[in-house]
């Protein structure tokens, strides 16, 4: 059972028996706290739970494509993020691994951290890897690369590339096939499923969503501590 701050808060924002029924799994599933609770509640996550495009049920055995499936979000919710207008990749992922608790759980239950611009030697060459998670769930690695423009048939050959090689390097005997995760500021959807259904590896695409931001000329237009002193005296 849950406890009764948490079901009058499901009561409070659910009015979809359905929906109610999620938030009550995935509370006793996650043992989640109720500040938690809300967050996932003020963000929508049971309209966005799953709903990346993925070529999942044709590249993953059924069981899973299932698992996969259901360990997407479209859009991710980065608002615990504060950027600057006109914030770049590097910036962003700063950004993120600044924040990388809420950054993992807004990714979902049994994400584990492996290494940002996890290096991978290929051939003759290294390749590094924007985010590299393994799900102990899903019992497989998760490649994540983010683009903070639109999204772009061109990155399904990255990202395929660094799926085809951590499966090879470093999957093990008991681990499941990797799976990518592109996720972009936007993307058209019909393209996004084009491109896809033309991968023969596992990859989803989202998009995320950032609103707290800041205008460029944001520090040159506050007061100095020199200003405010004065101000002051």
């Amino acid at each position: 059972m849950i406890p009764w701050g948490h079901h009058k808060a499901i009561l409070d924002k659910c009015k979809e028996q359905m929906k109610a029924l999620f938030f009550v799994r995935k509370t006793l599933e996650n043992n989640w706290s109720r500040s938690v609770l809300l967050n996932f509640l003020a963000t929508n996550l049971y309209e966005r739970q799953g709903n990346a495009i993925t070529n999942f049920d044709n590249t993953l055995p059924e069981l899973q494509s299932d698992l996969a499936k259901e360990m997407t979000k479209d859009p991710y919710n980065f608002d615990f993020l504060t950027l600057r207008e006109g914030y770049d990749e590097k910036e962003l992922k700063d950004a993120l691994m600044k924040n990388v608790q809420r950054f993992l759980l807004e990714l979902g239950m049994g994400f584990a951290f492996v290494g940002r611009e996890y290096r991978l030697v290929v051939g003759e060459t290294e390749q590094f890897i924007d985010m590299l998670f393994y799900n102990i769930n899903n019992h497989c690695y998760v490649v994540v690369e983010i683009k903070v423009g639109a999204f772009e048939p061109g990155y399904m050959g990255q990202i395929g590339t660094y799926v085809a090689a951590v499966d090879d390097i470093l999957r093990g005997a008991d681990n499941n096939q990797t799976v990518g995760l592109l996720i972009c500021k936007t993307k058209d959807n019909v393209l996004a499923r084009y491109a896809v259904n033309s991968s023969s590896l596992p990859i989803g695409i989202s998009e995320y969503d950032l609103n707290n931001l800041f205008p460029e000329d944001y520090k040159s237009s506050m007061p100095t501590i020199e200003e405010i002193e004065n101000e002051l005296s």
